[in-house]
């Protein structure tokens, strides 16, 4: 590439006015994900507020053709012991073949805040050694095709719908309520499960349907990725009502009193900065906000 051409390519913010020539850029760049897909989880996007200072959308790359390639970053906050930390899914990185050259920019840009922790939730088998070279580590392996509701019968637990209607004090913290909220908003179902007067929450986000027939759902948030196998039968009896027979959960190694198999270096998550993000949590990623 000559001098000329780097002259004329530059990396900049997304704005609102840049969303339907990226929708374009990534129905182009990804052939088997629909406009629809792209259209519905930018709209989603555009519709979250903001966590400042951090940008709304992610970067792009102009060059004399226009736009000619991306990188979506999802901001949230989560809480932990020692007080809230930010987290950036980096999603849809996409770059025309013929200006790869610089897709580096793009992820310099991305991932230039030390203090967040950046996740790839949906890594190509093609990146994995690139993202390591980079400095992402794998936090989860691979995944557990799970059928939970041929778990414990838990005879002294109760699964109820979580109802946003409901005040949830002494169930949940405000801003668990407020994540779990949300995530019905997108579509998710959201069960408490009860035991002994404390509620421990599970999100399930849709998936789509193993070999085009069977429904199944990805674990999307929980306290704990362990408490899903000791809540296992109920909470999969439950979601049998609503249709759901397979639950997937991103795990490191096959999950003891869990009934079905794991499959290692299936679907690995990967993270970079200060905080190890907790298996079993994709909260607003872009496996709820855009679909997987």
């Amino acid at each position: 590439m000559t001098n000329e051409g780097i002259s004329t390519v530059r990396c900049r913010q997304i704005r609102d006015e840049d969303i339907a020539a990226i929708v374009e850029l990534l129905t182009h760049g990804f052939p088997r994900t629909t406009r629809e897909h792209w259209s519905r989880g930018l709209k989603r996007l555009s519709e979250r507020e903001s966590v400042a200072p951090y940008p709304k959308y992610g970067y792009l790359l102009e060059g004399g053709a226009g736009l000619i390639g991306v990188i979506l970053l999802i901001f949230s906050v989560r809480q932990g012991e020692e007080g809230s930390y930010t987290i950036c899914n980096l999603s849809s990185w996409y770059v025309d073949p013929e200006y790869r050259g610089y897709a580096s920019l793009l992820i310099a840009a991305a991932v230039r805040h030390k203090t967040v922790t950046y996740v790839n939730v949906s890594p190509a088998l093609h990146t994995w050694r690139t993202i390591e070279a980079q400095g992402f580590r794998r936090y989860s392996d691979g995944m557990f095709v799970s059928l939970p509701a041929l778990g414990g019968a838990a005879p002294r637990v109760s699964v109820e719908t979580f109802d946003p209607r409901r005040d949830y004090k002494n169930i949940l913290s405000a801003a668990e309520y407020e994540l779990i909220a949300a995530h019905v908003d997108y579509g998710c179902v959201a069960l408490i499960a009860m035991e002994a007067g404390l509620g421990h929450p599970f999100v399930f986000v849709r998936r789509q349907r193993l070999r085009g027939f069977v429904p199944n759902h990805q674990l999307c948030y929980c306290r704990d990725v362990a408490d899903f196998p000791r809540f296992s039968g109920p909470l999969g009896r439950a979601l049998i009502m609503r249709g759901v027979f397979l639950v997937l959960v991103d795990a490191r190694a096959p999950l003891r009193g869990l009934p079905g198999l794991y499959f290692a270096d299936c679907r690995p998550n990967y993270f970079k900065g200060p905080h190890e993000p907790a298996i079993g949590d994709l909260a607003f990623t872009e496996a709820v906000l855009f679909g997987l």
